[in-house]
């Protein structure tokens, strides 16, 4: 009697885990941040500070020095960046906002990437990454989990190894958000422009952070139209995001559709505007590099320094990564 039970239970809790796998981070993304907190952290808001004065250049190295330092290093280098990226957006405008909004993005990225690897990744790869892999058990997957990829067993061993990848993605995201939240596209134009890159790939650029804000936009538009037509009705707090979520889903269709509309109107205004009727283009106001972008540049040259002698003395990425 008692096996027939433990075997129910753990079938019951062997799913509970599987789907807080699935849309714990999911979940974390609509009901913290919501719709309006990505459309926050993904436009511009004039501001005062360091960052706001800084050459686009300068933020655009900034986010490949990071991306750069994260990947041949320590996890734990990784780590402190993202700590600092979250101190950086205290310095913006509305910067206790954007704070928070970058702390639950944080957060349901290291929860969603350190699950998602503990549960697939192989133990031959665990031993590559600790040495002498001494596993501990945390979890015992049933038999049939296998088809859906799951290791047998989820171990400690594969929960560190998740969050240590994590902490070399999440710095990544978070220092672009710094240019996308700093930087105005016009302010990208002439700044890429000056240093000869492509027109085609600056126009490319800026037509991505224009749209970014736009489609959040129009999701949350799509997604209140749905809730004064009752969707979510009566609905306890707990329960809200999941008919957000669902909204989002239904607001795909209508949100495709402005965007298909909007790209007409951009290309109409690129020919008004004689874009490429010109090798080079003038502009009224100038961006140049100022004495603090040279002291950001030289500070970044400095960290990919450090990082290149980290690596070789032996605090480089000693663990390897999983593909599928």
């Amino acid at each position: 009697m008692i096996a027939p039970l433990y075997d129910i239970y753990d079938n019951v809790m062997s799913w509970f885990f599987y789907f807080f796998g699935i849309t714990f981070p999911i979940y974390a993304l609509i009901g913290l941040i919501g719709i309006k907190g990505f459309l926050k952290i993904t436009r511009y808001e004039k501001g005062t500070s360091f960052l706001y004065k800084l050459n686009p250049v300068t933020k655009i190295v900034m986010g490949l020095v990071v991306m750069t330092i994260a990947a041949i290093t320590i996890w734990w280098v990784g780590a402190i960046l993202t700590v600092l990226g979250l101190g950086i957006y205290l310095t913006l405008t509305d910067g206790k906002r954007k704070f928070l909004l970058g702390l639950y993005l944080t957060i349901s990225s290291v929860i969603g990437s350190a699950w998602g690897l503990a549960t697939y990744t192989p133990a031959y790869i665990l031993h590559l990454a600790f040495g002498n892999y001494n596993p501990v058990v945390v979890w015992v997957w049933p038999s049939y989990f296998a088809v859906m990829g799951y290791q047998h067993f989820l171990t400690l061993q594969g929960l560190e190894y998740g969050f240590q990848v994590s902490m070399r993605t999440t710095p990544i995201f978070l220092y672009s958000l710094i240019l996308v939240m700093t930087t105005t596209p016009s302010q990208i134009v002439r700044a890429l422009s000056k240093i000869k890159l492509p027109i085609e790939v600056i126009f490319s650029m800026v037509v991505a952070m224009r749209s970014l804000p736009r489609i959040f936009d129009a999701i949350d538009t799509s997604v209140k139209m749905q809730f004064l037509k009752g969707r979510g009705y009566g609905a306890s707090k707990w329960k809200m995001p999941i008919y957000m979520l669902i909204g989002v889903f239904y607001a795909i269709v209508p949100t495709l559709i402005y965007l298909l509309r909007g790209a007409k109107y951009t290309q109409i205004s690129a020919d008004t505007r004689a874009f490429r009727a010109y090798r080079d283009r003038s502009y009224l106001y100038d961006v140049k590099f100022s004495k603090e972008d040279y002291i950001m540049l030289a500070l970044f040259a400095m960290g990919l320094v450090l990082a290149v002698i980290a690596t070789t003395i032996g605090y480089g990425r000693a663990i390897p990564y999983v593909g599928y």
